[in-house]
């Protein structure tokens, strides 16, 4: 969904933020409407911020904890504007010393949004990449370091579009296709009980 956003509207570190942010724990059909609701009416932080909270919650519904986000992204727009300028920062330091950006979210502005070589580790790529073998980690965290011993750097950015559309389509978490996936025959299948 970030990626779309991505495709868009051109790689707008601010854009990409705010689009995960409401991605988080929700399913890319509701978020990718509620993104582009949001962008067409306010691009940057300051616009944002001129939203009530209660228009907010309006236009990102139905996305996950909708109230607890729309104050969220007031909170992010005000942090960017009382410390950066208005600008999303680039480095992983500076992003993750804004409440609400955790790694993954870090790792996708970078990459998506600056085009600095960085994994973004979400669920689907730590599932995939433990199901195929490529790492044997417990935490996203664990995955993210693991891969980056194993993938070249000029992938970095690429390989949470691959492993994300792999694991929504393919790779899913319960039953996985494993009779339609091109890699059954070298993949370690960690995990899986039960396959299609």
């Amino acid at each position: 969904m970030v990626f779309f956003i991505s495709d868009q509207f051109g790689h707008d570190p601010f854009l990409v933020l705010i689009s995960c942010l409401l991605s988080l724990r929700t399913k890319d059909q509701v978020t990718l409407p509620a993104s582009l609701r949001l962008f067409e009416r306010a691009r940057t932080p300051a616009k944002i911020l001129t939203i009530s909270l209660a228009e907010l919650e309006k236009i990102v519904y139905p996305v996950g904890f909708y109230r607890k986000k729309a104050r969220l992204l007031h909170a992010v727009c005000q942090n960017l504007l009382d410390r950066f300028d208005g600008a999303v920062p680039s480095t992983i330091e500076e992003l993750l010393s804004i409440k609400g950006v955790g790694r993954k979210t870090a790792n996708l502005v970078l990459g998506e949004g600056f085009g600095i070589p960085a994994i973004c580790v979400d669920t689907h790529v730590h599932r995939v990449a433990n199901r195929l073998g490529l790492v044997n980690t417990k935490t996203v965290d664990q995955t993210e370091q693991a891969l980056k011993e194993i993938i070249p750097e000029k992938d970095w950015i690429n390989i949470n579009r691959w492993l994300v559309v792999w694991g929504q389509q393919i790779c899913v978490p319960i039953s996985p296709f494993c009779s339609r996936c091109p890699l059954a025959g070298v993949c370690k299948k960690r995990g899986v009980v039960k396959n299609r």
